[in-house]
């Protein structure tokens, strides 16, 4: 159980899945009820708090740990890993079998794929002909260190690969976990509302960069790009965000670039 979100739960399993053909997982549903009594006095619940905090500091404390091992082993083999990140909806997916494409043979690419549940985003990854691992989450609202530690084993990247992680659509947990990525790429699309970076500032601060995804609905939808773009930079001063449409096309080539450059500082490290 996750003990800082408040995430997945005793029976709660983690699946970490390579995907090699068109066959799906069935769903699975977990549900969890817990009967909390509440007749403690005031200074047992000073005592569970106190508890609770330690805890999810030594959890993060691990997270930390296995993440730095893993970016340094990374880093040693030259694996660029980008770590996507945004909101149920935002066109992650649709923007990653788009990216995946377009880079064609330039560069040997995999993609691990994290959702609660169903394999259905990485079948539609494997049948642009990328090796994918699936990881279902259960209950859990997040990806951590771990997992993506078992997705790579089990993904087992060439040196000087690239490496796609589609997190669980979540802008809170997903924002607290390091991996061990290279970086961090926020997805958000104009059909959310340009109000997104006030409410979720941790997710927009950590980012390396955000991508305003699909920006062919402009003229259809009420969305301040310049709003957007200034509350980002309230929280990060020098991030830049970037106009794509995954649909489209428009702005791919800048995403192309700076994943180029991106790729070439982790060679160069």
């Amino acid at each position: 159980m996750c003990s800082t979100c408040g995430c997945g739960g005793e029976d709660a399993t983690t699946r970490v899945t390579l995907v090699e053909g068109p066959e799906q997982a069935q769903p699975h549903g977990h549900a969890h009820l817990h009967d909390h009594p509440h007749d403690h006095d005031h200074a047992h619940d000073h005592d569970h708090a106190t508890r609770t905090v330690l805890l999810e500091q030594d959890i993060l404390a691990k997270n930390d740990l296995l993440a730095a091992a893993t970016r340094h082993r990374l880093a040693e083999r030259s694996i660029t890993a980008i770590n996507l990140m945004s909101s149920p909806g935002s066109g992650k997916t649709t923007l990653l079998e788009r990216t995946i494409t377009d880079i064609g043979d330039r560069r040997e690419t995999l993609v691990i794929e994290g959702d609660q549940e169903t394999w259905l985003d990485a079948q539609r990854i494997r049948a642009t002909g990328r090796k994918v691992v699936q990881i279902n989450t259960g209950a859990g609202c997040h990806l951590d260190a771990e997992m993506l530690g078992r997705g790579l084993t089990e993904l087992d990247p060439p040196d000087g690969s690239l490496v796609f992680v589609e997190n669980v659509g979540n802008l809170v947990c997903p924002a607290l976990f390091d991996l061990g990525e290279s970086a961090r790429v926020v997805i958000i699309s104009v059909t959310e509302g340009a109000d997104k970076p006030a409410k979720y500032p941790y997710m927009f601060r950590t980012a390396d960069l955000v991508l305003l995804n699909k920006v062919d609905l402009l003229p259809y939808v009420d969305f301040d790009v310049d709003l957007c773009l200034d509350l980002i930079h309230r929280l990060q001063p020098d991030v830049e965000m970037l106009p794509v449409s995954a649909t489209r096309g428009d702005g791919l080539d800048a995403w192309h670039e700076w994943l180029a450059n991106r790729s070439a500082a982790t060679v160069l490290q």
